[in-house]
């Protein structure tokens, strides 16, 4: 089984997903307004369900490519958003995903920090070289957000994905191993210093 431990911050904290967050799971990609900037529609129940069923089977994968976890309050298994990460098949690359957080949480104003400590344990335990993420360009206060990240604007992808009968551009961003270190926090660089493990290559 290929688990992540718990990754702790300063305001937050990351875990794996269990049986008992499907609730909350579901209210996200069920939710109009939390799933406005996703890069997929709202989901109907079944819908959510299923993918919640495809995402606590990740540890299970091997090699695992998909890591989507909870975001809880350091002291508060309670889960209150999402984040995620998707290994890239080529290269040693990989996209930051499904940055979520519910109405109210008490880490909200933190986003930044769930992908920092998630792009520390994938410079460090997975041995990338390469991480990036996007949003909507119509979404702001994203860029915000990852630039509080370490992350550094790269392109405009015209017209990438259609939602609610429209197509959006997404303005991307990207950081590499050597330099997102020089920036890392003491905590960032503890989960740095884990072992690393090279992610092995997809058979063909």
């Amino acid at each position: 089984m290929n688990r992540i431990p718990d990754l702790r911050g300063e305001h937050l904290r990351l875990r794996e997903l269990h049986a008992g967050d499907h609730d909350t799971f579901a209210r996200i990609l069920t939710h109009r307004a939390l799933t406005r900037y996703l890069g997929n529609d709202r989901m109907d129940a079944a819908q959510a369900h299923d993918a919640f069923a495809q995402c606590l089977a990740q540890p299970h994968t091997h090699p695992r490519r998909k890591y989507t976890l909870a975001i809880c309050a350091p002291d508060d298994d309670t889960m209150v958003g999402t984040m995620g990460l998707l290994v890239e098949d080529y290269g040693s690359n990989a996209m930051l995903t499904a940055l979520v957080m519910l109405p109210g949480a008490p880490v909200r104003g933190h986003g930044h920090e769930a992908g920092r400590l998630l792009m520390a344990y994938a410079f460090g335990h997975l041995g990338l070289h390469r991480i990036w993420a996007g949003h909507r360009s119509d979404h702001h206060h994203m860029a915000q957000i990852m630039h509080a990240a370490g992350l550094r604007p790269e392109a405009t992808l015209r017209q990438l994905f259609r939602t609610r009968g429209c197509w959006h551009d997404v303005t991307t961003y990207a950081t590499v191993a050597p330099e997102w270190k020089r920036q890392a926090t003491e905590t960032e660089l503890a989960i740095l210093d884990s072992t690393p493990r090279p992610v092995e290559p997809v058979p063909r």
